[in-house]
């Protein structure tokens, strides 16, 4: 005589499917927001460098000038 399982097993193991799709929809939701905040967390660093990398250039231009300034006084003076 051929094994059929129960009402109850059924019932069971369709229970046990949908939780299981359930769990790996919410796997997949939290990937793709840790995968989201990884690659905004890196876009802000970007900034951050590129902000950096301005602010360090326009103080050597500046450095650069105000040399320069000085040299054309000093040049003035000695004339």
């Amino acid at each position: 005589m051929a094994f059929t399982p129960s009402k109850d097993q059924k019932r069971r193991e369709r229970e046990q499917k949908k939780l299981d799709k359930r769990m790996a929809r919410e796997d997949a939701r939290a990937e793709k927001l840790a995968a989201q905040q990884a690659a905004e967390a890196a876009a802000a660093e970007e900034v951050l460098k590129t902000r950096e990398a301005e602010a360090q250039a326009k103080l050597e231009a500046d450095f650069e000038a105000e040399l320069a300034a000085e040299a054309a006084e000093a040049a003035a003076t000695d004339r």
